[in-house]
């Protein structure tokens, strides 16, 4: 009777120490690795600031600035691909731990949600037919025109209250927007400089890109209310990161034919 137990005990013991020697694996990992990961979401849908490559992995303008604040904050950076709709909701019942989706700091979502500094300046602007009249935003409210903008945008926001007697089309993905202008269906798109820029690049033979801005936006990275130490955190990680150079770098290595456009037009680069 006494062998079979101490082989079953003997056993038991293999068991445990492997178990043991795993937990203690997986802590010195995590305590490698440092704090608990910084969970960001973003809408990967919108180049060259939140995208995926050809494996579906998360890259971009935003992707890399994710990475270098979970340096900073010694926190290993878990992506979450949301709908641009559904970050706020995500935000706030702590899906997320921040948004960094190219996100305007606007009063509205201030009363939901708090932002650190702004790291980008943009602004709306208008993708108008090649052979439209259109230079301004007041040539757009007029009877009989047509006015596309991406659902829960700030633009969206900004043809509703502004825009009394054009009709505004609400679309789900700024592509369709797009299109709707390159095809004739539509007589502007309403969106920030960056997308309008590449928009137009895409359709040069349909559309004009109207890229000084009407109104001017900054954007900002979305924190959970009350969460002051992320927020302050957050803050110093960005002035250190664009006195280092971090935001130029970025520029060149996404941007660098934008750059070049902006500065010939003799319009301010968002960074």
């Amino acid at each position: 009777m006494m062998a079979p137990m101490i082989a079953t005990i003997r056993v038991f013991s293999r068991v445990f120490s492997r178990v043991l020697l795993a937990l203690f694996l997986f802590m010195t990992r995590a305590a490698i690795a440092g704090g608990p990961p910084l969970i960001v979401g973003m809408e990967m849908t919108y180049p060259p600031f939140e995208m995926t490559d050809a494996e579906g992995k998360p890259q971009g303008v935003s992707v890399d600035l994710a990475l270098a604040l979970g340096k900073a904050l010694d926190r290993p950076v878990v992506f979450e691909n949301i709908a641009f709709g559904g970050l706020v909701p995500a935000l706030r019942t702590g899906k997320i731990d921040c948004i960094i989706s190219s996100m305007t700091a606007s009063e509205e979502r201030k009363r939901a949600i708090d932002f650190s500094d702004p790291y980008v300046k943009t602004g709306l602007c208008l993708l108008v037919g090649a052979n439209s009249g259109i230079e301004k935003i007041e040539d757009l409210d007029q009877p009989g025109r047509t006015v596309t903008v991406k659902i829960d945008t700030t633009g969206h926001l900004f043809a509703s209250r502004n825009l009394k007697k054009a009709r505004t089309l609400v679309l789900d993905k700024e592509t369709r927007c797009a299109l709707e202008v390159a095809q004739g269906k539509a007589d502007a798109f309403l969106y920030d400089q960056m997308s309008i820029y590449a928009h137009w690049r895409k359709n040069l033979q349909t559309t004009r890109a109207l890229l000084k801005p009407f109104k001017e936006e900054q954007w900002a990275i979305g924190i959970r209310k009350g969460n002051d130490k992320l927020r302050e955190a957050v803050n110093r990680f960005l002035a250190q990161f664009r006195a280092e150079g971090g935001f130029e770098k970025l520029g060149e290595k996404w941007m660098a034919q934008e750059k070049a456009e902006f500065r010939k037009l003799d319009i301010p680069f968002c960074f």
